[in-house]
């Protein structure tokens, strides 16, 4: 029988959509080493294009995979993470890292704090921004070091700072939301600091208790025997139980690399794997990023986006720097990792969702302002990391 041309039949089919999803990502790659531009802010403006705000040419149901595509995609850019945080120029450096970790950490966080009590004479907001500021963008910043082959002292130490900050922004967010419930009297504040230690120590209990054994199966297969299904089942059960506990996933999936990358004597086998099978989840993510972004909400960032987004890149640049200044690390590290780390995503959206449902007064503000000041670092934080990368010398 002829196929039938009903209205439903005019849809194309998921898979069709999906395998242009990923052309599109090949061609971004292509056309980032054409314009020196990062695939992930081609990838993000070509979801852009595609979405609601321009062509709407990506079916409802494909754009409905978002949160599992997220999900999956973060997952092994944690783990990917956690061999970064224990490779052996970390080894070497950790306390620097830790010390740029929390210099940038806080830098964003005060600086946010002052600019906005100072433009709004509001405190709870404030907090609430503060709180919201340190989060980053991992997926992008791996991205774009993967992306180049970017290799050196800066790069690893981007990466194992970017590795750990979500956990200090974690714990700042939580203590801040406390202080804010408490301030307005909706909570004596104890049962969300719990909630908060919770989501960074139960992640990384659940990082270990799951590297534990990974570290112990990895390599025992023979040669040549896929260790693809090994390395992505582990890492999968890691992110479906922290999401099932409750717990931070990409903290937990961070702590599980970090685990085998320590442990296991074989370890370069499961990353090279995940690595290579992570490709067609961080093209769809970004593509469906873009797509998720409203555009339109750029034209009421207003003022305070602009002293959000100025305040949070200084304080990320100048708590960097000083981080960077009193561990020790070289002058080059100490005027370019902050400028590395602006990329902002995810993590920020969600706490930002999560202040919005503890203290719904402030939804209308908080929530149209990350996200369209996201769309802003998530575009142009990559540029801004590859362009340092490529000054320092560690981009070939």
């Amino acid at each position: 029988m002829p196929p039938s041309f009903s209205a439903s039949a005019m849809h194309p089919p998921e898979l069709l959509v999906l395998g242009g999803l990923l052309l599109c990502g090949w061609v971004a790659h292509r056309l980032g080493g054409i314009l020196h531009v990062p695939r992930v802010t081609l990838l993000l403006m070509l979801g852009i294009l595609a979405g609601p705000s321009a062509f709407n040419i990506i079916p409802e149901d494909v754009a409905q995979l978002f949160p599992q595509v997220t999900h999956l995609a973060l997952a092994m850019v944690g783990f990917l993470l956690g061999e970064s945080l224990a490779g052996r120029d970390i080894k070497k450096s950790g306390a620097k890292v830790l010390t740029i970790s929390i210099g940038e950490t806080l830098g964003a966080a005060v600086l946010v704090f002052i600019c906005v009590v100072l433009f709004t004479q509001d405190i709870i907001l404030a907090l609430l921004l503060a709180g919201i500021a340190p989060a980053s963008a991992p997926a992008a910043i791996l991205d774009v070091v993967r992306e180049h082959r970017a290799k050196g002292p800066l790069t690893s130490t981007v990466l194992g700072v970017v590795a750990i900050d979500d956990a200090w922004g974690v714990i700042i967010f939580s203590l801040l939301l406390v202080i804010a419930e408490v301030m307005l009297g909706e909570s004596t504040g104890f049962a969300e600091l719990a909630l908060g230690l919770w989501d960074v120590g139960g992640a990384i209990l659940l990082g270990i208790g799951c590297g534990i054994p990974m570290a112990f199966f990895t390599g025992r297969l023979k040669k040549g025997e896929p260790s693809i299904l090994e390395a992505s089942g582990f890492v999968f059960i890691t992110g479906g139980l922290a999401l099932y506990l409750q717990v931070s996933y990409i903290l937990a999936c961070i702590v599980l690399g970090a685990t085998v990358a320590l442990r296991a004597k074989h370890h370069i086998r499961p990353f090279r794997e995940i690595e290579g099978a992570s490709e067609p989840f961080l093209v769809i993510f970004f593509l469906l990023a873009g797509y998720k972004c409203e555009i339109d909400l750029l034209t009421t960032i207003g003022l305070l986006g602009i002293v959000y987004i100025f305040a949070r890149s200084a304080g990320l640049i100048i708590g960097g720097g000083f981080g960077a200044r009193i561990s020790g690390s070289s002058p080059q590290i100490q005027t370019k990792v902050g400028w590395c780390l602006l990329p902002q995503a995810g993590v920020a959206l969600g706490l930002a969702l999560l202040a919005s449902e503890r203290l719904p007064a402030y939804s209308e503000i908080i929530l149209p302002l990350i996200v369209s000041t996201t769309v802003v670092f998530e575009i142009a934080g990559p540029l801004i990391t590859q362009l340092q990368l490529k000054r320092s010398g560690e981009i070939r």
